[in-house]
């Protein structure tokens, strides 16, 4: 089992937190390419507060650009009811643009928060 921490935006912490976010959805590129099932990572909230959040992977999606991940699963999934598809999707160009996507792929990562 390896160790990875990773940065996340304060609404997506919460939503990680709440329960309501089950799946993180990254670039795979170098940084995460060898996440594997049973890894910890580690989020920590990108403000002031430094807070973290323990979690293991229990499942990886891959696809080729954000658009067709974020089409198999429900929005609950990946942020909560509140979020269109077309919000996340538009943050994540913003992070990753579709250059990068291309050239390394995404991965869904599907997360069991951990106690602390």
């Amino acid at each position: 089992m390896k160790k990875y921490n990773m940065k996340l935006m304060p609404k997506y912490f919460e939503c990680i937190k709440r329960g309501t976010k089950r799946i993180e959805l990254r670039l795979n590129d170098e940084k995460r390419k060898d996440i594997a099932i049973g890894d910890e990572i580690v989020f920590e909230e990108l403000n002031d507060n430094r807070r973290q959040l323990k979690t293991k992977v229990v499942d990886l999606y891959y696809e080729s650009n954000f658009e067709d991940l974020i089409n198999q699963f429900d929005i609950n999934l990946l942020a909560d009811k509140n979020t269109t598809k077309e919000e996340l999707l538009s943050v994540l160009k913003d992070i990753y643009p579709l250059e990068e996507q291309n050239k390394y792929g995404v991965v869904g990562i599907k997360l069991d928060l951990l106690d602390d």
